[in-house]
């Protein structure tokens, strides 16, 4: 099977070795980065590809890019969507509420990889051929390299978007209760060496009904996950509380668990060394990349090819061959 990945070139979040192993797991895969232009703009980049001649086309990109190259879109056999944001679907406050359901309905062979086990549920109750893949961590950068931990307690990441408003309230309220750390570091050797100095990581992933990258690589790295509960899918994707990690639902909770983790270091260190173990087994992306490449090749449902008018339009505008 010949699949084509188009994957984002301005990731923040180093992704390289999950297409590594995504390729090694396909007969032949070619993978694309593209810059924020030709995401937004698919049609041209298609047809220089002549992308009707790879069984699946796997695009990575940011939903807002896609939703207006619809006609683009319906002429992709073997479509397929990676996405790690699909939760917002679900969330209240978003300004994405309901808008992939939307796009992949209106692509009905499609398939979506969405990374929350919940949200794949609910997707596919509305009919979307939607698959559950975790997210996980690249276990060839991120790793337990043994340092001191001189940070008591500490987050690290980004509290801009307005999908975040919940959790840099926490997290600003839970700094000044406890002196936690709250920065952000440079991608790569910055990030090892310092989620490597922390002792208690906590996640704050408040409405989201899943969990982000940060918990697996916290995990892996040696640190007490302290993270917000999500629900069922806490069971579905294996957390258990006390044992490899510590769940709070509000913050006077977490500031409980965290005295409880600082006056009794060998539960925090038996609960970090069961994290890492879980998150070593499960999340590397040596596993959920060979689930990926998995999911991307399994038969999908039968593709209708686009109306006549479509087909013309998309050959016209982009010199796109679509086949009828």
């Amino acid at each position: 099977m010949k699949v084509m990945l188009l994957v984002m070139d301005e990731q923040r979040v180093i992704l390289d070795r999950l297409y590594e192993i995504v390729q090694r797991h396909c007969n032949e895969c070619i993978v694309y980065r593209l810059s924020k232009q030709q995401q937004m703009n698919l049609g041209p980049f298609l047809a220089s590809v002549e992308y009707q001649n790879f069984d699946r086309v796997v695009i990575f990109s940011r939903v807002k890019r896609l939703t207006r190259q619809l006609r683009v879109l319906k002429c992709i056999r073997g479509l397929v969507f990676l996405e790690h944001d699909a939760y917002q679907n679900y969330m209240p406050a978003s300004k994405y509420r309901h808008v992939y359901s939307r796009l992949y309905s209106r692509l009905p062979s499609c398939r979506a990889l969405v990374s929350g086990a919940v949200v794949a549920r609910q997707m596919q109750a509305e009919n979307i051929d939607a698959v559950f893949v975790s997210k996980g961590y690249d276990e060839q950068m991120l790793r337990n390299t043994g340092i001191e931990r001189d940070i008591p307690i500490g987050f690290l990441g980004s509290l801009k978007s307005t999908e975040y408003a919940q959790r840099k309230a926490l997290l600003e309220s839970l700094s000044k209760r406890t002196g936690m750390l709250v920065t952000r570091t440079k991608s790569g050797a910055e990030y090892l060496e310092t989620l490597n100095r922390i002792k208690i990581f906590v996640s704050a992933d408040i409405g989201m009904n899943e969990f982000m990258i940060k918990n697996f690589e916290a995990m892996a790295c040696g640190c007490v996950l302290l993270a917000w509960s999500q629900g069922e899918e806490d069971e579905l994707l294996g957390f258990e509380d006390m044992h490899n990690t510590v769940f709070y639902r509000g913050e006077d909770e977490a500031v409980e668990k965290i005295k409880l983790l600082q006056s009794d270091p060998l539960l925090a260190q038996r609960i970090a060394r069961n994290g890492q173990e879980f998150a070593q087994s499960r999340y590397s992306f040596a596993r959920v990349g060979q689930t990926l490449a998995a999911e991307i090749q399994r038969e999908m449902r039968e593709w209708t090819p686009p109306s006549a008018f479509t087909r013309l339009w998309v050959k016209l505008r982009y010199r796109m061959k679509v086949q009828g």
